[in-house]
C-alpha cells in the first residue's frame, strides 16, 4: 500500500497563503489522479481538488475555484495545493488521497490510500 504524506500546514491569517505538499511513497501513483480533500471539526470530509495522471485535467471544488491551484510532480511523487486568499471556512485538516483512476473524481470512494492530512488554520 502506497504511502502519503502532507506537509505545509499551518497557521495563517484571513487573505494570507500556504503550499501543501503530498510526498507518495511509491512511483506506481505516477498513472493515478490525486486529489486532496479537507475536513473541518464536525464536518463531512468534503472534496478540494484533484488532478489527473499527466496533470492535464484539474477539478476544483466551487468554495476554492480562482484560489487554489492543484499541480503535480511526476518525478517526484508528489502534489501540490497552492492557496491563496485564504478564508476562515478554509481552516480543516488537508488530506491527500490517490485515485483508483486515471483521473481524479470528487468522491472519496474514488480513492484508494490517504495520507494522515496536515492541519490548516486561518484566523480573522
Amino acid at each position: 500500500q502506497v504511502q502519503l504524506v502532507e506537509s505545509g500546514g499551518g497557521l495563517v491569517q484571513v487573505g494570507g497563503s500556504l503550499r501543501l505538499s503530498c510526498v507518495a511513497s511509491s512511483r506506481t501513483v505516477s498513472n493515478n489522479g490525486m486529489g486532496w480533500f479537507r475536513q473541518a471539526p464536525g464536518k463531512e470530509r468534503e472534496f478540494v481538488s484533484a488532478i489527473s495522471w499527466n496533470g492535464g485535467f484539474k477539478n476544483y471544488a466551487d468554495s476554492v475555484k480562482g484560489r487554489f491551484v492543484i499541480s503535480r510532480d511526476r518525478t517526484k511523487n508528489t502534489i501540490f495545493l497552492e492557496m491563496n486568499d485564504l478564508k476562515p471556512e478554509d481552516t480543516a485538516v488537508y488530506y491527500c488521497a490517490v485515485s483508483r483512476r486515471a483521473v481524479g473524481g470528487s468522491a472519496t470512494n474514488d480513492y484508494t490510500a490517504w495520507g494522515q492530512g496536515t492541519q490548516v488554520t486561518v484566523s480573522s
